[in-house]
């Protein structure tokens, strides 16, 4: 090997590791970055010595599509937990102290009492405020129901209007790797910026991507709706000022294709999206539906009948809008809930009279005004578990007492809320697990680096002791030859 041969290899060798240098410095800069991805200065032969042929970005676009995927199913799954333990605690209350279930129990207790010693007018007007107690959860449990209902409606709003920035963000970025690509240039910083943006874009709509030549890349959704193609398809959807219980909320639309409906506690969604729109128009409606069949079990079981003609059945402490008439039997009357109201003849508070409850509003029941008279007390109390047909949130009909339906209602809600809870936590780890084998394939880990960073400076060391070295035989020559 010539001298001249050795210095240029010493020379290739510096040059190398200061490429080499500056790669690992930039690592260790961003080691905290959890969207940077690590970058690797590969070497390659060339005669005399190597070079640094490219800058590497780790990267592994299998776990990095199974990590988007963890990441909108989680998402959707923590609305999901969310949203039902909000109408747990706005409807039922803590342990379900307020809940429609236990306020029946109360009212059904004072009318036990009341029953008891009929001539106690204090008893009536206890049965009475129980009764009020009992109207209260089922307007409060109303109000907060459709209170979320608006709030999911915003929140979705919201969140279309950001994913319609995040795709034309998509855009700039992708554009600027596509003519850095094709012109040559360093586009790893705009790979991570895209990375991280598809990142944002999964929490709102479940996501795939499809790479196309010059880095380009193509996004679609779950069921293969176009979301970005060269230009972002337009996501519209409109808004909802305020929600009462027969408000039908609007759907989101993805370039015209409306997103699929979700189902179940352990919820079919990806993204917090149909997520948001799952608890608006399923969760929240179901309980609003249970809310109304609550309120005509309790219209039906107080109902009074005329003595005399058996077909003239009227509501009787609790009475609604379409009094004198009764709910349709097995027919949900959407909102009835909120629409409920005490009877003004046996309400005190609008100046009626409680011992009606004991005698009827609507038909003298004790025409000798004996006031030991339970008869119409003992059968409201027998009433509240006699078997109803009941309108089911499947939409089918089942017979049982007021009580169990009330006391089912929160059934249907806590196994919910325990299935997505437990859904979350998988789904949680499944993100967590995929996040992790991502990392250990992309994130920066600093002793390496840094280990790393010792290695290049021997190596750098060496490289200039060798062009010392190689001076100082130059210069013996060149004095030789003199």
């Amino acid at each position: 090997m010539s001298l001249s041969t050795a210095l240029n290899i010493a020379q290739n060798s510096l040059l190398n590791t200061q490429r080499q240098t500056t790669v690992v410095s930039r690592n260790i800069a961003n080691v905290y970055n959890a969207d940077y991805a690590r970058r690797t200065a590969m070497l390659s032969s060339l005669a005399p010595g190597a070079r640094v042929a490219e800058i590497r970005r780790a990267t592994d676009a299998a776990l990095f599509q199974q990590n988007l995927t963890a990441l909108s199913g989680y998402k959707a799954q923590s609305i999901i937990v969310s949203g039902l333990e909000h109408i747990t605690m706005s409807v039922n209350g803590v342990e379900n102290a307020t809940s429609p279930s236990a306020m029946i129990a109360k009212l059904q207790e004072a009318l036990q009492l009341y029953s008891s010693t009929p001539s106690n007018r204090t008893l009536a007007e206890n049965a009475v405020e129980m009764a009020r107690q009992v109207l209260g959860s089922l307007t409060e449990g109303t109000k907060s129901v459709q209170a979320l209902r608006t709030d999911m409606d915003a929140q979705i709003s919201t969140g279309v209007t950001d994913l319609n920035r995040l795709l034309a963000d998509f855009k700039t970025v992708n554009d600027a790797v596509v003519k850095g690509t094709q012109a040559g240039r360093d586009v790893l910083n705009e790979l991570d910026t895209r990375d991280a943006i598809l990142k944002k874009i999964a929490e709102y709509v479940p996501i795939s991507t499809i790479s196309r030549s010059a880095n380009d890349l193509m996004i679609v959704t779950a069921d293969g709706t176009t979301l970005f193609e060269t230009v972002p398809r337009h996501v519209a959807f409109e808004s909802t000022a305020a929600f009462g219980p027969t408000t039908t909320g609007n759907a989101i639309y993805v370039d015209g294709v409306r997103i699929a409906a979700a189902n179940g506690a352990n919820t079919s969604a990806g993204g917090s999206l149909a997520a948001m729109m799952q608890m608006r128009d399923g969760y929240a409606t179901g309980m609003q539906a249970q809310l109304d069949e609550t309120a005509r079990g309790l219209i039906k079981a107080f109902a009074e009948v005329d003595p005399g003609n058996p077909a003239d059945i009227r509501p009787g402490l609790f009475t609604w809008p379409g009094a004198p008439g009764m709910p349709a039997d097995g027919v949900l009357e959407t909102g009835l809930a909120g629409m409920i109201t005490l009877n003004a003849l046996i309400d005190p508070q609008q100046g009626g009279n409680p011992e009606l409850l004991r005698d009827g509003a609507n038909f003298d029941l004790n025409p000798n005004d004996h006031a030991s008279f339970n008869e119409l007390l003992l059968r409201f109390t027998n009433a509240l578990d006699a078997p109803v047909d009941f309108v089911t949130v499947a939409g089918t009909t089942a017979s049982m007492g007021l009580q169990d339906y009330a006391t089912n209602t929160i059934s249907w809600l806590e196994d919910a809320r325990k299935t997505a809870a437990g859904a979350a936590e998988t789904k949680g780890a499944l993100m967590m697990r995929t996040g992790e084998a991502l990392s250990n394939v992309t994130s920066v880990n600093e002793d390496e680096e840094i280990a790393l960073m010792l290695e290049l400076e021997r190596s750098y060391a060496a490289s200039a002791k060798m062009m010392q070295i190689i001076d100082e035989m130059l210069e013996t020559l060149l004095n030789t030859v003199r």
